[in-house]
């Protein structure tokens, strides 16, 4: 299966919670074991992204794909490469 739906389909978990403070995630990029994630909406200014993503998402991601070795979140002008 390709690695950018893996990671969709385990955000599926946590994307109701998001939702519900108008808020969305994106996969930007997969790289060398790194996932790099967007927040969008509601989350993009929210002062709990940090902690949300460390506590939960993170770990959600990392505990269902063994590949994983870091995600990180990165503001919406990033360009990897």
């Amino acid at each position: 299966m390709d690695r950018f739906k893996e990671v969709e389909e385990i955000l599926e978990k946590v994307r109701p919670a998001l939702k519900e403070h108008h808020g969305n995630l994106r996969v930007v990029d997969i790289r060398d074991g790194d996932v790099y994630l967007q927040f969008e909406g509601g989350c993009t200014d929210c002062p709990i992204v940090d902690a949300s993503l460390k506590e939960v998402i993170a770990l959600t991601i990392k505990g269902n794909l063994h590949w994983v070795k870091n995600v990180e979140v990165v503001q919406p002008k990033y360009q990897i490469g």
